[in-house]
């Protein structure tokens, strides 16, 4: 699993974009989302740095964990 935190991930509607994001690079992958701690845990077979352009690519600011 790679954690990345989206500070400004701030709803559902945050999440189901972030969500879309990653599935649109590997729709195979696995999002999970913590509002809270704005973490996202993704299993995907594609390269943490990949993730997280797509991420930022998708409007968010994001960094690894």
């Amino acid at each position: 699993m790679l954690n990345f935190h989206v500070s400004d991930m701030t709803c559902s509607g945050c999440v189901k974009a972030i969500t879309g994001a990653v599935h649109d690079l590997d729709a195979t992958a696995t999002v999970e989302a913590d509002l809270d701690s704005k973490l996202v845990k993704v299993a995907s077979s594609a390269s943490a740095d990949a993730l997280a352009e797509a991420m930022r690519d998708a409007g968010f600011t994001v960094e690894k964990n």
